[in-house]
């Protein structure tokens, strides 16, 4: 028997991206664990990724090409070659392109990280091709645009670095199932005596084990900080030293905190005053007496309405108390900013023959229902959906459905199941994962440059991204020389060596190594140095004022709120939200039997006054429902939910639910006040319970 061991990195939506060592017996997978010297993995790996080998060998892994035999949904596939997957697609393509090649539309987000293959022999493609852009905003968009007016760019706090802080504040974010290696320090941290606080409108696994646990209402966190800004400034608890040196537009700012005392930032968040109070003088105090104090802000606060300029107004707070001193201070939103990423390289888009249209990939529902015009341009007449799985994940699902249905609307699907978005597929290819092929990683949550090695042989027929996207091309005639370039010529290219934090960039001695960390200061912004065009942190941006929006922090309410559309809140009285589950990662992993058996079924929390007003008992099948749609759910009643809020935990295939729906039934295709990103957290729903399963027996 022939053992190696083979360095690689986790491709998935989730800051830690660890360090992988995958233990291979004469070429097949046996272990997957993590690297116990990579410092932040620290050989720990979560739930999901632990079981990382036995979905590359599930039973019900695509390995070969596939046609759709069946109406579209079904779900009904012949087997196919290669070779006749790839002339029809270039045909039909083809066709499509010689009348209007941006009715071609690429779908693909997150199902792998990976700068190579993510985004780099596919876009080289769809520039080459003339094909419409695809807006990727449907995670992360609004809260970078608001933290880059503020900032400059997403680098923050060095997730090293937070054992050492006296207080950490852990801001719409669940890390114990979506960054546990921050969960990690965050505990060091308190059994160094730090206090730890939550603030998020459910009770999450994480909010329990913290000292303090801040339930507000969805939506209102920049109204909390504003409060928290009010008593810092009332009552001196800033740093007059840092604000005058290293800050922009300290008077305006001071004049905008006045205005939200506690009383009303409470009433905006539906807590108490004494919480916005206390909260305050927590973080000011601990700042003043010269400790540590952070924030981790994550993905929940940015899902709604206002939720760019949530993110903007946090991300003020610790150069108000002068938290960016210390290298266990300031705010970590991203550390995607720090990694000097070589996009134009990767994915060329000199190719590109002229502009083309942006469509926006939360608004699919509604771009696949339009017509051609002259605002919109030519009808969407293919898709082709990669690392993504829209119909699962993308809001105001029976829209996305009814897109999807179109019998005009050649689809083809590269993935590794047959998720919900398979069904849909004309064409369906097999591709490989992350075990199978070569590609090159930044993170989001520390500063480390990752290599992944190919583990093992690709299973049955599937391909990699990249050559899937080559086979393409080629067939399409495409002969520019990019085209030809190797997975690891690509991976060469990720990070542009010319820049100093990116100085020990070498691609082989990366893939022997596994994973190097950038050349970055320990503080980032202790000195200033800011990204922004003043070189100061701008708590009055005049790029925003440009931009149309208010250039100082602001409170904007959701759209789906009492405040704002009362009628709607009395017919849709309760507030939905849907966090991640702890044992999936976004719609990935819910086919994992070990996995979903861990979740049980859909489920939905809600707090007993709520449902003792409905009638509703826990175990209750109920459904949720609003004017987009509804889904079926089994009842928790449960405190974790506040009240007024129900918390539908997602994502889960519509295939494997009761009803055959999941929470975006729901969602809203809304978009957020800046950086174009989805409103899942800003949604109104009604709760009431279900009727009884149709029975089809017969006597």
């Amino acid at each position: 028997m022939t053992t190696t061991q083979v360095r690689a990195t986790c491709p998935h939506d989730c800051p830690d991206t660890c360090a992988l060592l995958i233990t291979v017996e004469d070429g097949v997978a046996t272990e997957v664990k993590g690297d116990p010297h990579h410092p932040t993995t620290a050989g720990v790996l979560c739930t999901k990724v632990a079981r990382y080998a036995e979905r590359t060998y599930h039973p019900e892994r695509l390995l070969h090409p596939m046609r759709r035999v069946g109406a579209k949904g079904e779900g009904k596939f012949e087997r196919i070659s290669w070779d006749q997957a790839l002339t029809e697609i270039a045909e039909r393509l083809g066709a499509i392109a010689a009348r209007a090649p941006q009715a071609i539309l690429p779908y693909s987000y997150c199902g792998t990280m990976g700068l190579v293959q993510g985004e780099s022999m596919s876009a080289r493609f769809f520039n080459r091709l003339g094909a419409s852009a695809l807006d990727r905003t449907i995670c992360a968009m609004a809260g970078a645009t608001g933290y880059k007016y503020t900032v400059g760019a997403s680098i923050g706090t060095d997730l090293e670095q937070f054992q050492d802080a006296k207080l950490i504040i852990i801001w719409g974010g669940n890390p114990i199932a979506s960054n546990l290696h921050f969960w990690t320090r965050a505990q060091e941290a308190k059994r160094r005596g730090a206090k730890l606080i939550a603030i998020d409108p459910y009770r999450s696994l994480t909010a329990e084990k913290c000292h303090q646990h801040i339930a507000l209402l969805p939506g209102t966190d920049a109204a909390l900080a504003l409060g928290m800004m009010h008593v810092l400034i009332g009552e001196n608890l800033i740093d007059a030293d840092y604000i005058a040196q290293h800050t922009l537009g300290f008077e305006q700012l001071k004049a905008r905190a006045a205005e939200w005392t506690p009383e009303r930032a409470a009433e905006a968040c539906g807590i108490s005053a004494a919480e916005v109070t206390g909260l305050a003088r927590e973080y000011g105090q601990a700042a003043r007496r010269g400790e540590p104090v952070a924030i981790r802000v994550n993905y929940g606060v940015q899902r709604v309405r206002g939720g760019g300029m949530s993110v903007r107004t946090i991300a003020c707070l610790p150069a108000l108390v002068g938290a960016w001193r210390h290298a266990a201070g300031g705010v970590q939103l991203s550390s995607s900013g720090s990694f000097p990423a070589n996009r134009v390289a990767l994915q060329r888009p000199d190719l590109q023959k002229q502009p083309v249209r942006t469509i926006n990939m939360t608004t699919i529902g509604d771009d696949l229902l339009r017509a051609a015009s002259p605002a919109f341009g030519p009808r969407i007449d293919a898709v082709i959906v990669y690392n993504a799985n829209p119909l699962a994940i993308a809001p105001d699902s029976d829209k996305v459905m009814r897109g999807f249905l179109r019998e005009d609307l050649f689809t083809v699907v590269l993935e590794h199941f047959q998720t919900d978005s398979a069904d849909y597929a004309d064409i369906l290819l097999p591709a490989t994962t992350q075990l199978e092929h070569v590609d090159a990683h930044l993170a989001y949550g520390h500063l480390y440059m990752m290599a992944n090695n190919a583990a093992i042989a690709p299973l049955g027929e599937a391909k990699p991204n990249t050559e899937i996207f080559r086979l393409l091309a080629a067939r399409m005639g495409f002969d520019d020389p990019c085209f030809s370039d190797s997975d690891d010529q690509l991976a060469a290219e990720a990070f542009d060596k010319r820049d100093a934090r990116a100085i020990h960039f070498d691609w082989e001695a990366l893939k022997q190594r596994g994973w190097q960390k950038l050349a970055m200061p320990a503080a980032p912004f202790a000195h200033g140095g800011f990204l922004t065009p003043s070189g100061k942190c701008e708590f009055y941006s005049a790029a925003m004022l440009a931009d149309g929006h208010d250039p100082l922090p602001t409170y904007t309410p959701p759209y789906e709120s009492a405040a704002t559309d009362p009628e709607l809140a009395r017919r849709y009285p309760l507030a939905m939200i849907s966090p991640p589950a702890r044992n999936f990662l976004n719609s990935t992993f819910v086919n994992v039997k070990s996995l979903r058996g861990a979740e049980g079924e859909p489920h939905l929390d809600i707090h007993p006054a709520d449902s003792a007003a409905r009638g509703i008992v826990d175990g209750t099948m109920v459904r949720i429902f609003n004017d987009r749609g509804s889904f079926v759910a089994k009842a928790r009643v449960t405190t974790k939910a506040r009240a007024g809020l129900v918390v539908g935990l997602s994502v889960w295939w519509k295939k494997l639910a009761s009803d055959g729906k999941n929470a975006n039934e729901v969602t809203s295709q809304r978009l957020t006040d800046m950086g174009r990103a989805p409103t899942f957290y800003d949604t109104l729903v009604q709760v009431e319970q279900a009727a009884p399963a149709e029975s089809h027996e017969t006597t």
